[in-house]
This record gives C-alpha cells, structure tokens and sequence, in this order.
C-alpha cells in the first residue's frame, strides 16, 4: 500500500518539545509505584460513588448536587467524568487508562493473582469492541443509566466485575480485558489517533545488538517493536527508553489518520453504525416527538386488537426502568419502542454514511482489491469521520451535564452556539482529513477527487441533520 501514497511518512526531527515529552515519560516510568498508590485513590472514589449511592433513597425534586450523594454521584460520573475522559483521549492520548481507569487498574491487579490462562480464540475476534459498545449503550437506556444509581451500579459496577474476573483468569499482569471486552476501549483507541503524543519506536535503535534492558510488561498487550498506533497504547510510560528505541513524542494530530492508521472493518462499523449511529439513537429518543407518536400508535394498535400484556409496566429495573415510587416506570412497549428507535435511527444515518464512503471509495483507484461491501480503501476514508463521530458522542453526554446544571440554577444560555461551533469544526476537520486521505489515492485527477468529497460530504447530512433537530427543532 505504501508504494501507491502521495505523501511519505513525516520523519521525527528533535525539539524542545520532544525533549520534555522524554522527560515526562521517565518521570512516569521511574514513579511506578506512586501512580500505582494514585489508582488505587481513583479505584476508592470510584467504588464510594458507585456503591453508596445505590443503598440510599432516591432523590426528591428539591435535592441538590450540594446536599444528596446521589446527585452528587450522578454528576460526578455523567457530567464531568466520562464525558471528559473522551476530551482527553485527543489531548493526551489513553492516559486516562493507563495511569487512572479503575476498571483497567482492577483487572491488570486480579491479572497478577489469578489463574494467568491463555488467552481464548474467541475472545480475540475483532468484532468485541463495537459488539460491548452497542449492548453497553442500548442497555444503559434501558434501565436509565444517567438517573438511577441502581443502574449505574448494574452497567459501571457489572463491568468492573467482569473485567476483574477476566483478569483473574486469562493472563500474567495484563489487562486482557481493556484489549479486547472493553465496551469503551474501541472508542478509545479511536479517539487517540488524533492524539499530538505518541511513543515513537526507532527501528534501528531496536536492532542494536549491544543495547540489552531488562524486558518490561506492556499491561494492554501492545506489540512494542512494531507499534505504529497510538490507539492501543495506555501511555503509562513503562516503555520509556525501552532498548534505547521508545520515546513520548509529539506529532501532528493528522499524522495517524493520514498516514499511520489504515482501520478495519470493524473500526468502520464502530465509528459508522456504533459512534454516529447506535449513539444517536441513545440521545435523541428521549427528545423525539417521533418516538412518543410511535408508542402511541403501537398502544393504540395493541388496544384495538385486545393485546395489552405490552403495556404492562412490571419489568424489573435490571431489565427495564422500574422505578414507581417516583412514577418512572418502562412498559414492555416502551422498551420495543426504544430498540426500534435505536435501530431505525442507526440505519438511518449510518445507511447514507456507509453507502457515501463506498461510494466514493469506488470511483477512486483502489489501494487493493476490493471486496463488493468495501474494502481498505473504504476503511481507511472510514478514519477521517472520527472527528464528527467523538464530537457527538461527546455532545450526547454532555446533554446531561447540561440538564444537572440546569437543575442547579446554572443559566445555559451559551450552550446552543457552543454546541454548535464544536460541531462545526468536528466535521470541517472531518472534510479536512477526507481531502487528506482522497489525496493519497494515486492517478486520482482532481475533478475525481472532489466528487468523491462531495460524496463524503453529503453522507454526513443525516447525521448533522439529527443534531439539528436535537439541539434547535425538538
């Protein structure tokens, strides 16, 4: 493939800036066994906010983030914790997983104690990522997972459980679970592409044979002498000065998506049909007049036909919203409804958007052959639309941080053209990279070119339409 690029890989070229990256990256690895102490804080606070708010009553109206925990809980995790874990991953690569995730922590810790099995075959497939992504998605709305801490204890407190017993049974000190079950870590490995950091390994460095160090752990299983991605890397510093060859760098934050990163089918379906699909109908059901018509038609229907066990609301709250006591209840109807709208919602902008991209991956010269559903040419234009994707899924969960500062008095009057301007940029910088990676396509005249961004362009129209309709119509 490299032989049919336009542009070379940029060369590293030494800076004061590469000089301090070094130097935090020792730091980090030479400090081990503090951060280890600062995980286990970030594990204390974590399993406090999960825990302790779910022995309590649920919160009155009148309940403040300032006077109930379970608030307080609430918007720790959904209005500043996750939705700025994602802020981070382009900023500063997976630090986040590496020096704080608690569930990462967890099941590396339960890894070093346990039963060190290989690793399955199954679970090395490469669908698990988008496959945790959608179910972790769709069952966190099924159960309310951003208002009841209940279920935030089923969904957050299920998968610690799980990762720490993944850990304790397949391999020595490493986090199988972050490389392969993870719901987030696809996310996460996508977002890191754009990071301006990167440990950059020296080739030539590596081969030398005078150069021997005593061998390192590498805890999410990154192939350290080919290691080309930031994706997988948890940016811990372990590898630092590793054989003289492995140092934290920085980089453009185009250099991956260009260059380095070719994706795969399922990064292409996570990022299509996962992050600006399956996200989107999480968000917008609960703001949709379309979705209220729909139920109401469906118990209408149900009624007129004598069936009425779909309208009955006595699911458990582990499996549907069940909350009487302050009348929040799901029908079995409301559930179908939700899964229905999900679906519907993730073919509709995920169908146009993948139709655009092979589209235009056909009208240009191939990189290879090419597959009848797409093939690395569709996959590797698939990489410039992570931009757009991050960005809604950060605007999705930061809906919620604005309704818990709206509950607390906080006008939001800004939040509307802020919401607007990140948007706007997120998918200017998208057309950007499309542009980019078209370039790349050899014997590609630039009439040829430009249709296939046309092309690229008017697939997103449904997905900036969806958002339209969130933030000003609904």
């Amino acid at each position: 493939m490299k032989s049919i690029l336009q542009e070379p890989e940029p060369a590293a070229t030494p800076t004061r800036l590469a000089g301090v990256s070094s130097a935090v990256a020792d730091w980090l690895r030479d400090h081990a066994s503090l951060l280890r102490k600062l995980q286990w804080v970030v594990v204390a606070l974590y399993g406090f906010l999960l825990i302790v708010p779910a022995t309590l009553p649920l919160p009155d109206n009148s309940a403040s983030v300032f006077n109930n925990l379970t608030i307080a809980a609430q918007f720790a995790f959904w209005g500043i914790w996750w939705p700025f874990v994602l802020v981070s991953m382009p900023v500063m690569g997976r630090a986040w997983c590496g020096v704080f995730c608690p569930e990462g922590m967890l099941s590396e810790w339960a890894s070093e104690r346990g039963q060190g099995r290989a690793i399955p075959r199954w679970m090395r497939w490469g669908g698990w990522p988008f496959v945790a992504f959608a179910l972790t998605t769709v069952y966190g709305q099924m159960v309310s997972v951003y208002q009841y801490p209940l279920a935030v204890l089923a969904v957050l407190g299920g998968s610690t459980l799980a990762a720490m017993l993944v850990g304790w049974r397949y391999g020595r000190s490493k986090r199988v679970w972050c490389k392969y079950l993870c719901p987030v870590n696809g996310v996460f490995n996508l977002l890191a592409k754009l990071a301006p950091w990167h440990y950059r390994v020296n080739g030539e460095a590596w081969r030398n044979p005078i150069i021997r160090t005593q061998t390192i752990n590498c805890a999410p299983l990154v192939p350290l002498r080919h290691m080309k991605t930031a994706g997988d890397c948890h940016m811990c510093g372990r590898c630092s000065g590793y054989r003289g060859a492995v140092s934290l760098q920085p980089r453009s934050m185009e250099e991956e998506v260009v260059h380095t990163s070719d994706g795969d089918k399922w990064q292409t379906v996570l990022i299509v049909f996962g992050m600006m699909g399956i996200a989107m109908g999480a968000f917008l059901w609960t703001a949709s007049p379309w979705f209220v018509a729909m139920k109401q038609a469906l118990a209408t229907w149900l009624i007129d036909v004598d069936i009425t066990w779909p309208l009955l609301d006595n699911a458990p709250w582990f499996i549907l919203t069940h909350y009487p006591e302050v009348n929040d209840s799901f029908s079995w109807l409301d559930g179908a409804c939700l899964l229905l709208f999900v679906a519907s919602t993730t073919i509709v902008i995920g169908g146009p958007l993948y139709f655009a991209l092979w589209l235009a991956d056909r009208i240009l010269p191939a990189l290879a052959v090419r597959p009848l559903l797409g093939g690395p040419g569709l996959h590797k234009l698939a990489q410039s639309l992570i931009p757009s994707a991050s960005v809604g899924v950060f605007l999705g969960l930061s809906a919620t941080t604005l309704t818990l500062l709206k509950h607390e008095g906080v006008q939001a009057h800004w939040a509307t053209p802020l919401r607007f301007a990140l948007l706007t940029l997120a998918i200017s910088w998208t057309l950007r990279l499309a542009w980019r990676v078209i370039g790349q396509r050899r014997n590609a005249g630039l009439g040829l070119r430009l249709i296939a961004w046309l092309i690229v362009s008017v697939g997103l129209v449904p997905f900036c339409t969806a958002w339209i309709l969130f933030f000003v119509v609904w």
